[in-house]
Order: structure tokens, then sequence, then C-alpha cells
């Protein structure tokens, strides 16, 4: 299995996040300024809300995206006041034809005096307990290669 790290944060939580699963995994985390090259199983998308939405940096990187070298989304990240970011990421996603992993993980994020430490080392720990999850996961897996993964 191959994995990439990549992050978009205003605040530093969500890089926070994704150096915790990129050393799960074995890799480095990379802001979304560092585009993908090679072939990926799974992408690991940090983000969160910006003014209600995605910020367009995050949307752009995903529309970037060769849908042959990425074989799935894995959609992260951190935020004051919204929950999940997934189907925004996913609206994204299927306009390039990059499917996304359904489980993801989320926590909340410092901003603005809310939720002051957070991420704290326990959503560290279970930022990386996610990335663990989905790598046992899809090691364990079949692979069909012109589908990719599936159970």
């Amino acid at each position: 299995m191959t994995y990439a790290v990549r992050y978009y944060t205003k605040t530093g939580n969500t890089k926070r996040l994704a150096e915790a699963v990129a050393k799960e995994l074995g890799v480095e985390a990379y802001p979304l300024s560092t585009p993908i090259e090679e072939k990926v199983d799974i992408l690991f998308l940090g983000n969160s809300y910006y003014a209600f939405n995605i910020d367009p940096e995050v949307k752009d990187f995903i529309a970037s995206l060769d849908k042959d070298k990425v074989g799935k989304i894995a959609n992260f990240g951190s935020a004051a006041m919204l929950n999940s970011t997934y189907k925004k990421v996913k609206a994204e996603a299927d306009k390039v034809g990059i499917p996304m992993i359904e489980k993801e993980f989320h926590c909340k994020g410092e901003f603005k005096g809310l939720h002051k430490g957070r991420p704290n080392e326990d959503d560290l720990k279970e930022a990386a307990a996610f990335a663990r999850s989905l790598s046992a996961f899809f090691a364990s897996a079949s692979v069909n290669p012109s589908l990719g993964f599936i159970k």
C-alpha cells in the first residue's frame, strides 16, 4: 500500500493532525502546494471549514488530482464550529472521479478561544489510530487493479 498525506491549514491545527497521520503511515505530511506526482493508493487529505465551506485552495487541489494516480481519498480535519467537511470534499472528488473512503476523522480545533488546546494529545492519538485502521483494512482487502480496493 502506498500513501500520501496533504493538508490545508490556517491555524496549524490540521497540520498537527496531518503530522500524526503521516507518522503512523511512515510518510511525510505536506501542504497542498506539494502535488501528488507518483501513484498512491490512499491520499489522506486534511482540511477544515472556513466561512462555512472548504477553502478554494482545497477545491483547486482536488481539481488538480489525476484519478490515475490517486486510488481513494481519506478525509480528516478539525474545526471549531462545524463538523465534517466530508460532503464538500466528496463533491469535489466526484468531479474528478476519485472515490472517497466513507470513514473519516474529525475533531474540535481551537479557534479564537473556542476549544482551547485542541487538537490535543488524545486527538492526535485518535488521528493516528484512524490512519492505522484504514491502513490495516485496505492492506487486508482484495485488490482489483481496475476498480481499486474491494471488500
